[in-house]
């Protein structure tokens, strides 16, 4: 008797542990297991019911300027939602998709019929039209970040090299720092100061890191904010303190702060200001 009622206390325990969580493929219950070994997608669900509930995922797939014409061709919410799952994952090539082929759980909370092969995904990121696919995703990372630019707020811009192996469109031999006659690509990020927010990425062949190259992205993301939601400053290294640069931002009445090479006249400079003071 003792045996039975400590297993009815057990049952009882392990249903007030469920939590009813909404997803894209209807309402589940999710329950944590104390004894069970740990997973890094655990939490997905909950992240999963954030999109749902959100509409961030079905206006995701709405706006996706992908159209297929045969009736065996994948949904967009498998191409999407495998192409999710798979950088949720912390993938880096197409062919790690295939580790993800036999979960059963979560492409289902996403409303997906299967996780499609590495060579559909990369069909079908194929099949959509650059400059549709870009303006696609760059008005949902606005969408994200407008809600924030009502406080004053520091754009920040950098360079990144990431050295590259194998063959891959734009791998250029160029500056290298730490793989020096690596081919790399160059990304040109900018960000949000303080919360790290990334506004936008740019990625160009590696010979292609100069600031010139920064400065059509900076541009574009400037031109297409309201005034009343600009940065207060835009701020860089050295490698942006260049007359070209500085005379756009100006231009447009935008503050900016930019390290500057010591170069000769640099030096004169500096001097001239030490004798004023």
């Amino acid at each position: 008797m003792g045996e039975s009622k400590l297993k009815h206390l057990q049952r009882e325990e392990m249903r007030l542990s469920c939590a009813g969580v909404q997803t894209a493929g209807g309402r589940v219950r999710v329950r944590w297991e104390t004894d069970s070994a740990a997973t890094p997608m655990g939490q997905l669900a909950y992240f999963i019911e954030f999109l749902t509930l959100t509409g961030l995922w079905s206006c995701w797939q709405d706006r996706c300027p992908l159209s297929y014409s045969s009736p065996n061709a994948p949904t967009k919410a498998d191409v999407l939602g495998t192409w999710l799952l798979s950088i949720l994952s912390g993938h880096r090539r197409y062919s790690h998709v295939t580790t993800i082929r036999c979960d059963g759980v979560n492409p289902g909370l996403l409303g997906m019929n299967k996780v499609i092969s590495e060579d559909a995904l990369r069909r079908a990121l194929v099949a959509i039209p650059e400059d549709k696919g870009v303006s696609w995703l760059d008005d949902h990372l606005r969408q994200s970040t407008a809600p924030l630019l009502d406080v004053p707020w520091i754009l920040d811009i950098d360079t990144t090299i990431k050295p590259l192996y194998g063959k891959q469109e734009g791998a250029v031999v160029s500056y290298n720092p730490k793989k020096p006659g690596r081919p790399s690509h160059s990304y040109h990020t900018y960000l949000m100061a303080g919360l790290r927010l990334v506004m936008g990425v740019e990625v160009k062949a590696g010979n292609e890191h100069s600031g010139s190259h920064t400065l059509p992205g900076l541009l574009t993301i400037l031109d297409e904010l309201p005034a009343h939601h600009r940065p207060k400053m835009v701020r860089g290294d050295c490698g942006f303190g260049s007359d070209g640069i500085m005379r756009e931002l100006e231009t447009r009445a935008q503050p900016y702060l930019f390290k500057l090479r010591l170069s000769k006249n640099v030096k004169l400079l500096a001097q001239a200001f030490g004798r004023m003071n």
